[in-house]
């Protein structure tokens, strides 16, 4: 056991410095990834394997501290294990999609990897996210070594190529946000997202603009290059428009008229305004407070604060500044409700009463305030930490990391926590989880160097704004 190797004499860095470097996947030798969780307590599942979303946060820590090494392995790995020609049978992974996780395995003494693109996950949904993280890490790689020969070489730029050909293939759907099934990304249950769920965007919209920096202008890529800039604007108008909720925007959109035709529509998404709960809304949405709903689709406005999609789109610039602004704002005006005994809400509110049996198929991992469904995940920690270090609002982040060190020690880095303000470990989470170890020290990391936030931003865009 863990509590046996002394480290009560370490500080709480020391002691997350320590469980990062027992989480590292070997593969002939090299270091290739981190596994989610070294729970000795608990059957290991699927937490043995390394899962990209996962990696991000770690990956980002070692090219910090000057070890790209383990970074290029993973990229290398796992751009092999991307399928590169088409697939007749529907049960196989598509071309261009990456693998959620992947795991070391043996046979007759040799070791192989052994990818799972979602076909052994509970909802059996292929990831929508990974290869969007994918493509943001390798621009970070690339900014932290300056290694342009790796992601120039044709596998890389083919790599590359084939994650924007599957992001922005022609289908039935006609918006310009990337069109995913519910339980595709982070939240890989039932919490009915369907369709254009904010996280998924605003991971898309960073890969698009990490796609412009790392192809090549060669001829094999211009046609691609004109796809991704024919897409941005749009998306980023539609993001920033229609998405947004704030108290005038609230007032808007409690007036729409239905049924409306034409290309003068103010309702294009023909919304009824009986879906939305405008009383509870409008009474919880502080006056100086914004944020980017949930998911947006025919008939559908998702009015729950989902952390990853709208810390992720201050992070890359996808808001403007002063809707990064007024979405720190409210986390700071409803610091109870979304960050509460542990940075932070996954989703808020949760879904409650019919409404959880409906939309999650009574899911017992996702009942009301646990897992996905308004639990509280401290790998949002860097998150939230580098989202108000860009904005100059560092005294957010150095209270949600005080929040956090008073018990991530002693709660053995959770997986995640329960119970409306977080107070809860939860039901069924793993102990020291690896994105729980590196979300605390990428927060860390970010507050004592913020010049490292120039792996994960872009900067040109927000001096657009200004």
């Amino acid at each position: 056991m863990r509590e046996d190797r002394g480290l009560g004499n370490l500080s709480i860095e020391q002691q997350a410095w320590q469980a990062l470097e027992e989480s590292i996947v070997y593969y002939q030798g090299q270091p290739v990834g981190t596994i989610a969780a070294l729970d000795p307590e608990i059957a290991a599942l699927n937490y043995d394997q390394c899962f990209i979303r996962d990696f991000i946060s770690s990956a980002l820590l070692f090219l910090m501290q000057g070890r790209p090494e383990i970074v290029r392995n993973f990229l290398e790995i796992t751009l092999k294990l991307q399928p590169k020609t088409g697939q007749l049978d529907c049960s196989k992974p598509s071309r261009g999609l990456m693998p959620a996780s992947f795991k070391i395995a043996s046979f007759n003494g040799q070791e192989y990897i052994k990818a799972d693109f979602g076909d052994h996950a509970i909802g059996r949904v292929a990831p929508a996210d990974a290869c969007l993280w994918w493509v943001i890490l390798l621009r970070a790689y690339v900014i932290a070594t300056q290694d342009t020969e790796l992601v120039e070489r044709e596998d890389f730029q083919e790599g590359i190529r084939l994650v924007l050909e599957l992001c922005l293939v022609t289908r039935f759907d006609m918006y310009p946000m990337v069109l995913v099934p519910d339980a595709a990304s982070m939240i890989d249950r039932r919490m009915g997202l369907y369709g254009h769920p904010l996280d998924i965007q605003s991971l898309f919209y960073g890969a698009l603009k990490a796609s412009l920096e790392l192809l090549t202008p060669i001829q094999s890529n211009q046609f691609m290059i004109r796809a991704v800039k024919n897409r941005l604007d749009p998306l980023l108008k539609q993001l920033r428009e229609h998405y947004w909720l704030d108290p005038e925007r609230l007032n808007v959109i409690y007036r729409f008229q239905v049924e409306e035709y034409g290309e003068e529509a103010l309702n294009q998404f023909n919304i009824y305004s009986d879906s939305i709960p405008f009383y509870r809304l409008a009474n919880w949405l502080p006056e100086a407070g914004g944020f980017l709903a949930g998911n947006l689709g025919p008939s559908q406005l998702d009015c729950r604060f989902f952390s990853l999609g709208n810390l992720m789109a201050i992070i890359l610039s996808l808001t403007t500044e002063q809707q990064s602004h007024k979405i720190l704002n409210l986390i700071e005006l409803r610091w109870s409700d979304l960050v509460g005994q542990m940075p932070m809400k996954l989703c808020y509110p949760a879904l409650e009463n019919s409404d959880w049996q409906i939309v999650t198929g009574a899911d017992p991992k996702n009942r009301p305030w646990s897992y996905h469904n308004g639990g509280s995940w401290p790998v949002l920690l860097w998150m939230l930490t580098a989202a108000a270090k860009k904005m100059g609002r560092g005294e957010l982040a150095h209270h949600a990391i005080a929040v956090a060190e008073r018990r991530l020690v002693q709660d053995q880095w959770a997986e995640y926590y329960d119970g409306p303000d977080g107070r809860l470990i939860g039901k069924e989470a793993r102990k020291y989880q690896t994105w729980t170890i590196t979300g605390y020290l990428l927060a860390k990391e970010l507050i004592k160097n913020p010049d490292h936030l120039k792996l994960m931003t872009f900067v040109e865009g927000m001096r657009e704004e200004r």
